[in-house]
């Protein structure tokens, strides 16, 4: 009996029976609440039906004729979705206990199983505020990355340049549910102000989660990109030297104020002053009132001998402009000339008159 020809016939019927169901992806990673979508598809319609199987379980059972067989035991968390060739089983919400073989069993046909990883995304931290440093001093930065699975990728960035990993450690710790937890330090010269990020991420993540600190240098003169990075020490040194201008100026308004609050009733008599001696006659010679003069005394016993001399002057003036006085001092000089014109024969007598002065 010819072998050959029977070798060539199993060979074809194995490639036919194993291209009869394709599962589709392989392999699938996914964040912890999000869905994981697997398809499978026959490669013809001449199959009665489909199991789904998780981590060797049965998870849900669709009938070529009547589709998705509800059963009490059915996964809420699971639903089937008929596509154009094959049937999508859908997992919503995935949660870690899920990780493992995802199967579709095409019965008395073929199977197919494809691995579901799901990963947890935990927090990124650089630990305390931003930095001040003055230039050339060494500035450490620690940074921590908790609640992860698998342990996570971190990398440090300085002003957006990848740092190398010669220039940090990292050390790393998991918990009894398998979450890690990664730490990491970083020692940066200060040479010019700077942000600082630390970057954690896991293959599920678009994007790494980053956490960020700034580092500000002082006593630095940079100019890039036309741009001048002024001092943080001058600017300092002018805002206090500012402020003490103020105050200066402050304290001298203050100190003036209190000079005419304390000088004000001497201005008051200094004024009394003026006024009467304007009403003076010209008979009185001598000086003037000196307007501008201001006593260095402010003491209460001065004041009041001033107020008192002052006084004095006022009644003074006040007797020499009564009015009688000056007209029988008027009278008196016509009467004294009428009577040394009065002839001797008439008997008249001289008569003199004495004005107080």
């Amino acid at each position: 009996m010819d072998i050959f020809p029977l070798l060539v016939l199993l060979l074809s019927w194995r490639t036919e029976v194993e291209a009869q169901i394709k599962l589709f992806p392989e392999n699938l990673t996914v964040l912890r609440g999000e869905k994981a979508r697997f398809t499978c598809t026959p490669s013809n319609s001449q199959w009665t039906a489909m199991i789904w199987l998780l981590n060797g379980e049965v998870a849900l059972t669709i009938s070529n004729e009547h589709g998705v067989l509800q059963s009490p035991d059915t996964n809420l968390n699971l639903m089937a979705e008929k596509k154009k060739d094959g049937w999508m089983l859908v997992l919503n919400n995935t949660e870690r206990h899920d990780q493992g073989e995802v199967t579709c069993d095409l019965q008395g046909i073929d199977r197919k199983t494809a691995r579901l990883f799901v990963q947890e995304k935990g927090s990124v931290k650089i630990l305390g505020n931003n930095r001040l440093a003055f230039q050339r001093d060494s500035v450490l930065f620690e940074c921590e990355a908790a609640g992860w699975h698998p342990e996570p990728v971190l990398k440090w960035e300085v002003n957006n340049k990848e740092v190398s990993p010669s220039e940090y450690n990292i050390s790393s710790e998991e918990s009894r549910e398998s979450l890690f937890t990664v730490t990491s330090n970083l020692s940066v010269l200060a040479a010019k102000s700077s942000h600082v990020d630390c970057l954690a991420s896991v293959s599920a993540l678009p994007e790494p989660l980053k956490s960020t600190i700034s580092l500000k240098v002082v006593a630095e003169v940079l100019e890039e990109e036309g741009y001048c990075t002024v001092p943080l020490a001058i600017t300092a040194s002018l805002s206090g030297f500012l402020v003490l201008l103020l105050l200066c100026i402050c304290t001298v308004l203050c100190y003036r104020q209190r000079r005419q609050a304390k000088t004000s009733p001497q201005e008051v008599l200094r004024f009394d002053q003026s006024v009467f001696s304007r009403s003076v006659d010209a008979d009185a010679p001598g000086g003037k009132v000196n307007l501008g003069y201001s006593s260095e005394s402010s003491t209460d016993a001065v004041n009041s001998e001033l107020f008192w001399e002052t006084r004095r002057q006022m009644d003074f003036v006040s007797f020499r402009k009564v009015p009688d006085v000056v007209s029988s001092s008027s009278f008196s000089t016509q009467s004294e000339s009428q009577a040394n014109t009065c002839p001797p024969e008439d008997g008249c007598k001289n008569v003199r008159r004495i004005t107080t002065v």
